[in-house]
Parts: C-alpha cells; structure tokens; sequence
C-alpha cells in the first residue's frame, strides 16, 4: 500500500454497534490455564483477511461467518471467556462462556480501492479491527474480537483482534481454517486441542540442570534508548523466489544439509542488524 504521500484515497468505515457471539452449545466453565510461554506474550495481534466479491453473491456472508463463529466457539470455548489474574498471580482464562465481541461495518468504496493488503497501513488496518473503546489493558478486552466489513463491490474483509496468549501463529491460523470450514459446513480437519497442563511447571520444583552461566548476568541493554527515538512503521515482503534463493545461500557451504525459510531469514535479518 503506497504512503499517504502518493495515494490520497482515504477510506471511510461505519462501524454498527459491537455485539456478543456466544457459543451455539453449553460449554465447559471453569478457569483455563495457561503456561509460562502464553504469559510472556500477553500481546494484541490485529489481522485481517480479504474476499473479494463472488459471482453468486455475499449478501449473506456476514450471518454465515457470524453463525459459524457461534458454532467454532463451542471447540475453542477458553475465546468466550476472559482474562484474568489466579490467586497465584498467573493469568488465566475464566471460561465464563460470554463470547466474542463481533462487528458488523460498511465501506465507502470497492475493495480495490485500499490497495495492497500484503503491505498495511496502518490507519487502514485500524479501521477494518475493532478495537474495544476506551480499553487501557488486556483484561478490558476479550481474547477473541471480530469484524466484517462490506464493500461496494460485495467483498468483504474480516478483520481480527486476537491476544496471542490464545494463539501463536500457526494456532491462529488453525482456529481461522477450522471458522472457515465451519461456515462451509465441513467438518474439522485439525480438532483444536486446549490441554496446556502438559506445559505447566513440576510441582514441587526439580531442577535436574541448573545453568549457572545465567545466575549473574551483567546488564548491558540500550533497549530503551530505541524509546527515546520516532518510531516508524515499515513492511517488507519477500517473494518465494528470493526466500529459496537465501536458503540456498544458506546451505551452499555444506555446513547444513537443510534449513527452514524462518531460519533463513532470520539470520539474514541478524547479519544485516550487526552490520548496522
């Protein structure tokens, strides 16, 4: 999507009021844990997905997705619950079964008209995701909120504002496959799984390989002097062809006899970083 400098197109959203999906069934209540690993990413992921308009109509598209969020809530319960605190500290999901909040919205323009969705904006993405008003933490907002915006065209766009303490994601992806295939009236591929106490720490603790290289660790971090400077929003997109060049690159030497695209990229990303 091009900068606001060379495209003045501005694009205007009306948002109806936000309502409650609950799940379609009774679901389990109860507190849902959450490990060690959920806890450190207690953070807001906004996405959105487009579709464009189809041949046979989408004028039902917003009720078939909003049923299908109702029904895929019954798998996934922990998402119409809430955030909050255990009485050890730890956060928590209490599975109260209120639902995710779900937006109905229309555009002022063709789904064209916004550009290039692999690279966002992010004053377009903020007005195609709900944010809940007046929200200043992550217990004032559900796991799970959802928005489906018209066009003129009949495309639609379905914006998400997930907390990635439900999902990381390839989980998150999973949970969109399986809203997708319930609104198609296919059974589930991949059954969401929601047992994490396979993750939880031994109780009592048994420390079998205690790393006394990490008992004294001298702090030498400027992080915060990236607060001190302007933040600037950039995306790069890299084509298939390039990433398979780099993991090509990457093996050359004969040191790995194979390597992930993440992998790749990442240490080209690190390379780039220490030269600068």
């Amino acid at each position: 999507m091009a900068d606001g400098s060379e495209n003045t197109f501005q694009l205007s959203v009306k948002q109806n009021e936000p309502t409650l999906v609950p799940p379609a069934e009774e679901t389990e209540k109860g507190l849902y844990f959450l490990s060690n690993l959920d806890q450190n990413i207690a953070v807001i992921v906004r996405t959105i997905y487009c579709f464009k308009s189809d041949v046979k109509g989408n004028e039902d598209a917003v009720e078939i997705i909003k049923d299908a969020l109702s029904k895929i809530l019954v798998h996934c319960y922990p998402l119409a619950g809430r955030l909050t605190i255990s009485s050890e500290g730890k956060l928590i999901v209490d599975c109260t079964g209120e639902g995710a909040v779900f937006v109905e919205a229309e555009a002022n323009c063709s789904i064209t008209e916004i550009g290039d969705t692999t690279k966002p904006d992010p004053v377009t993405l903020g007005k195609l995701v709900y944010d809940i008003p007046g929200a200043q933490n992550i217990f004032q907002m559900p796991p799970l909120v959802a928005q489906v915006t018209r066009f003129k065209c009949g495309g639609f766009v379905l914006g998400l504002c997930m907390n990635h303490c439900m999902f990381d994601g390839i989980g998150a992806m999973e949970f969109v496959n399986s809203w997708g295939e319930t609104a198609r009236g296919l059974p589930l591929k991949v059954p969401p799984f929601l047992d994490r106490s396979i993750l939880k720490a031994r109780n009592p603790p048994k420390i079998e390989f205690p790393h006394h290289e990490f008992a004294e660790i001298e702090d030498v971090s400027n992080t915060s002097k990236l607060y001190e400077e302007e933040m600037l929003f950039r995306s790069f997109c890299f084509d298939p062809e390039k990433l398979e060049r780099l993991k090509r690159k990457a093996m050359e030497d004969g040191v790995l006899a194979k390597c992930t695209t993440f992998e790749a990229l990442s240490a080209f990303c690190g390379e780039l970083d220490v030269r600068h």
